[in-house]
């Protein structure tokens, strides 16, 4: 018997791949996060699945629940929010399922600050102006940071950031982010991507704390900055000029 991580997507059921409604669809049991996960991404499980929702258990009551549940013959679904790749506490469970000796398959979900671009109409990397993006947190309760990972030292490079699970210290963030990006820096927060009650919050950097004081709620959110959010007169890429010769297409002599 298998455990199958599967990677939610953002919250809108309809974002889920195929592949993840189709494991859905065929385990006996199913352990999600409650407070993350809408309940109409549940309407996947086939019927007559158990539906658990982990708010309240411990890592060894969830793997507790699988050992017990693969012992019994029956495949797993564990759902996480987003992508399994980041900020999923997966590596954890892996390392336990791994000791056990049980198998696991990882199915990938559409990341979160995917979503809170397509919900912001926007490309991340412009031409000449960001070509890089760095995703990243501040200090939780949950987890230390690395002592090298620090906004400052992400700041230096100036391209686009993307912080999760910090918009309860904005104040902290824009502080720490100011002396790189200056005040005038386009920002945005993306409160709830593809959720029903999504909120979009965009300002210059010196006004983004203002800005997100007009959120009822401090959590479930990614604070984008960088100035490919205010990007409108850029180069643009050769990737599509005529002129311009790749592996699949020659140059037009025009």
């Amino acid at each position: 018997m298998t455990v199958h991580f599967i990677g939610a997507g953002p919250g809108a059921p309809d974002l889920l791949t195929l592949r993840a409604v189709d494991r859905l669809g065929r385990c006996d049991l199913c352990l999600y996060a409650g407070s993350l996960i809408p309940a109409a991404v549940l309407d996947h499980l086939k019927p007559g699945a158990d539906a658990i929702n982990t708010v309240g258990m411990s890592l060894d009551d969830m793997i507790t629940r699988m050992i017990d549940a693969t012992d019994a013959g029956y495949d797993i679904a564990r759902l996480h929010s987003g992508d399994l790749a980041i900020y999923s506490a997966l590596a954890e469970q892996l390392r336990r399922l791994s000791e056990a000796g049980i198998d696991y398959t990882l199915t990938p979900g559409v990341p979160a600050f995917a979503a809170a671009a397509a919900a912001l109409g926007q490309e991340l990397t412009v031409p000449e102006v960001g070509q890089s993006l760095i995703i990243t947190r501040t200090q939780g309760r949950a987890s230390n940071m690395p002592a090298r990972e620090t906004l400052e030292t992400f700041a230096v490079s100036g391209t686009t950031l993307a912080i999760h699970l910090s918009l309860q210290v904005i104040a902290e963030v824009v502080e720490r982010l100011l002396p790189s990006y200056g005040a005038d820096c386009p920002a945005a927060i993306v409160q709830r991507a593809s959720w029903a009650e999504q909120r979009i919050v965009r300002a210059p950097l010196a006004d983004l704390v203002a800005a997100a004081d007009t959120l009822a709620a401090k959590r479930n959110a990614i604070i984008f900055v960088g100035p490919v959010l205010g990007a409108t007169d850029f180069n643009e890429s050769k990737l599509y000029d005529p002129t311009h010769a790749s592996r699949y297409r020659w140059a037009s002599e025009d």
